[in-house]
């Protein structure tokens, strides 16, 4: 059905039959390019409002729509067809951000496992290490969680998370090229610029815990007073200078703060004992007094193993075993189990037990054979320049508190005269005293060669 007669004649030129928009002088007509879509409605300019059913009745028609051309029909297909392109484009740009999405949410998950497996591993390392620093090592560069460069290692030990201090300082004093490298890269991890002496060695002794044997500690603070002097220029005349004084220090600290020692030492015996040490001249008093004081109004503070129980000590014990000792309000023997490791005798009252119920540091004591009149096969740990004085030991009482223990010296019997014997050659060489005083002395003669 086509535009009807009267409006057409309106509008000169258009064929009454004619149903092309493209021949209007305005927009044309309704139409439904699309199908199942709205129509647009595209009226000719100049129409009345009147006109306009009439005009889409003529269009659409009454049962359907008009017959398009040739031309339309085409133009009809490329929209569909560029809608059909344009769904797929969208489709397909759905499902590629859906695919990214997904590899995000599986690089996360992998992400999250990989550090997860990290963690685990370093935890796995850090404990080996507390066992056993050079094992521990080991595994934390063969697992790529630490390289083998001497400074990685020493900022791992220098940070510390999760370490046994006494670890960290067992390692540092080895001997080894690489453990050599590492102390020097560890200690110059500090900075000591601006600090006195007494500040430079707390920051310094809180990052471990020094080693009982003297070549150890000699290597280690060598390496701390040449780096002191190095942050601090002309303070001291030379690195023995700073060498000494830090065991004189330290040696005052023990002096002032260990409820063992009844004689106090005063100032004076202090500036005494570092007299010609700075290459063959005297310290400035008032440095040494400020030095004093620090040390006096302040102990240095010992680091806490964090990170572990004791068990981790009781690997690979120098000897360990059941013994008989003597002890309590009453004097009893009773049975113990023993371990002896780290220059220090522990004892338990089973061997499930995770923690000891006393520990008997060996630093300066002496062993030897003892008779007992109801006990055979016996020896004794005791104090050799105080006699009469206690031990530096401790154990839990019957509330499970630790307190101080009270023995002048601490009798043990074993089941036979061999095993005795046995133990007493493993205390003593696992035996220390204060190697301090030997070094300083033969720092000083060092010293005083020079002169």
């Amino acid at each position: 059905m086509g535009i009807s007669r009267r409006h057409a004649e309106t509008q000169p030129g258009l064929s009454p039959t004619h149903s092309s928009a493209s021949r209007w002088s305005g927009k044309s007509f309704l139409v439904s390019p699309i199908q199942g879509q709205p129509c647009q409605q595209l009226v000719p300019a100049g129409t009345q409002p009147g006109h306009l059913a009439s005009l889409s009745l003529s269009v659409w028609g009454r049962n359907g729509p008009a017959e398009l051309s040739s031309g339309e029909t085409e133009e009809l297909q490329r929209i569909k067809w560029h809608r059909k392109k344009l769904l797929e484009d969208i489709q397909k740009l759905k499902d590629e951000i859906e695919d990214v999405f997904a590899q995000i949410d599986c690089f996360e998950m992998t992400e999250e496992s990989r550090l997860a497996q990290k963690e685990k591993e370093l935890c796995i390392g850090r404990k080996k290490f507390n066992m056993d620093p050079m094992k521990g090592i080991q595994y934390l560069t063969e697992h790529k969680l630490l390289t083998s460069s001497a400074q990685d290692i020493a900022q791992f030990l220098y940070k510390g998370e999760g370490l046994n201090k006494t670890a960290i300082g067992n390692y540092l004093g080895e001997r080894d090229p690489i453990n050599l490298q590492v102390l020097q890269a560890f200690v110059d991890c500090h900075e000591f610029a601006n600090l006195n002496l007494v500040q430079a060695l707390r920051q310094f002794l809180w990052s471990f815990r020094l080693p009982g044997e003297a070549q150890k500690i000699d290597r280690m603070m060598e390496t701390f007073a040449a780096r002191y002097c190095l942050c601090n220029p002309g303070v001291f005349q030379s690195t023995d200078t700073c060498y000494v004084l830090s065991f004189s220090i330290i040696m005052l600290n023990t002096s002032l703060h260990n409820p063992n020692v009844r004689d106090k030492p005063p100032f004076e015996r202090f500036v005494s004992m570092n007299r010609g040490i700075n290459d063959g001249s005297d310290l400035p008093e008032e440095q040494l007094r400020n030095l004093f004081d620090s040390i006096k109004s302040e102990p240095f503070s010992i680091p806490e193993d964090d990170g572990n129980d004791l068990t981790h000590t009781f690997f690979n014990p120098d000897r360990e075993g059941w013994l008989l000792k003597l002890g309590g309000r009453v004097k009893t023997w009773k049975r113990r189990w023993f371990i002896l490791t780290d220059s220090c005798l522990y004892y338990f009252e089973f061997t499930t037990d995770k923690e000891p119920r006393g520990i008997i540091p060996l630093e300066n004591l002496s062993v030897q054979k003892v008779d007992d009149p109801k006990k055979p096969f016996c020896l004794e740990l005791y104090n050799p320049s105080c006699r009469g004085q206690k031990i530096k030991a401790c154990k839990t009482d019957g509330d499970g508190k630790v307190v101080e223990g009270k023995h002048q010296s601490y009798r043990i019997s074993a089941s036979s005269a061999q095993e005795r014997d046995q133990w007493i050659e493993a205390i003593r060489a696992s035996i220390t005293r204060v190697p301090f005083y030997d070094l300083v002395s033969a720092r000083k003669k060092k010293i005083a060669s020079k002169q």
